[in-house]
């Protein structure tokens, strides 16, 4: 991902911006916090594995329109970036629409506010090295948010409890990846390495997900989602990411992850009637205080990786 930067070498101001600015800055979070909607409601016509198919391919289709995507990458990183496609896209995208089997839209979006604790996490351990104070302390209580949401699913039995297992070992899986991607994007662009992992990806879940895209559904409703998961959470969220990271800077441009867990809440509880334990929404809130706080205060204090580990979860 580009460093956003300017002729000067400093990141512009985003108080300087106008409202077209504030939309690319947040659109990706917000077609983000979607994306979890869309998966519930696109099982409703294919399996988990076909729901990872069609969403990577049609992502696939929609980045590819794009020229910069479809610029050359260095040959020497071709290997890391078959990693990338392992572990940003092929393992945790399996995820969701399994765990979303047995565990609610919103609660899953609500766990993905955790996604920049874990980045943050796996980026002190590549580096074998403690972080920041303040980062260690955002990790702290960003990750007791987390134990805290996910507490009502002891209540709830197994397949609950293996839904939110699930959606942490994504997570766990976007921490290595975000750690794997920014040197990545650094060296080749954002479009082009994104492009290239979701083709890893698509080689890899297409034997897993054929089954279930043999077996569809038409139904239109599940379809009309399972299509916007593709071009707009697989595609175009990434493209505008791109481009927000390139005008504000990595770090600037993934806190729209942070619209991620509220949006998906409200999405789940309009429009599918989900019921979320009033304990789980007060920890999705510490959870996203305690990344506030891991961000907050002096940049140079925080290691390159978990500054630029941008929050692209879904």
């Amino acid at each position: 991902m580009t460093n956003g930067t300017n002729s000067t070498g400093r990141v512009p101001d985003v108080k300087n911006r106008g409202a077209a600015d504030w939309v690319i800055l947040s659109l990706p979070g917000i077609i983000w916090g979607a994306s979890y909607l869309f998966i519930a409601d696109a099982l409703g016509a294919i399996g988990p594995g076909g729901v990872t198919l069609v969403r990577l391919a049609v992502g696939f289709l929609t980045l590819s329109l794009f020229p910069s995507a479809r610029k050359p990458v260095l040959r020497s990183d071709w290997p890391k970036i078959a990693a990338l496609g392992v572990f940003w896209m092929a393992f945790p995208l399996s995820m969701f629409p399994f765990a979303e089997r047995y565990v609610s839209s919103a609660l899953t979006g609500m766990l993905n506010g955790a996604n920049p604790l874990f980045a943050a996490a796996v980026a002190a351990m590549i580096a074998w090295k403690l972080p920041a104070r303040r980062v260690i302390a955002g990790i702290v209580i960003g990750m007791a948010g987390t134990i805290v949401m996910g507490l009502p699913a002891l209540h709830e039995g197994q397949s609950t409890i293996a839904g939110v297992g699930m959606i942490l070992a994504a997570l766990v899986s976007y921490g290595v990846a975000l750690n794997l991607a920014s040197p990545l994007q650094q060296r080749n662009g954002a479009l082009p390495v994104v492009l290239r992992a979701q083709l890893v990806a698509l080689i890899l879940v297409a034997p897993i997900g054929m089954r279930d895209v043999m077996h569809v559904k038409w139904a239109p409703g599940p379809l009309a989602a399972l299509l916007a998961l593709g071009v707009l959470s697989t595609g175009i969220a990434f493209a505008v990411m791109s481009v927000s990271a390139g005008r504000f800077g990595a770090a600037r441009a993934s806190s729209a992850a942070f619209l991620i867990p509220a949006e998906a809440l409200f999405l789940g509880v309009i429009f599918r009637h989900e019921h979320v334990a009033l304990i789980s929404v007060l920890g999705g809130v510490i959870c996203v205080a305690g990344a506030l706080v891991m961000r907050s205060g002096k940049r140079v204090a925080v290691p390159v990786r978990e500054r630029e580990a941008a929050g692209q979860s879904c």
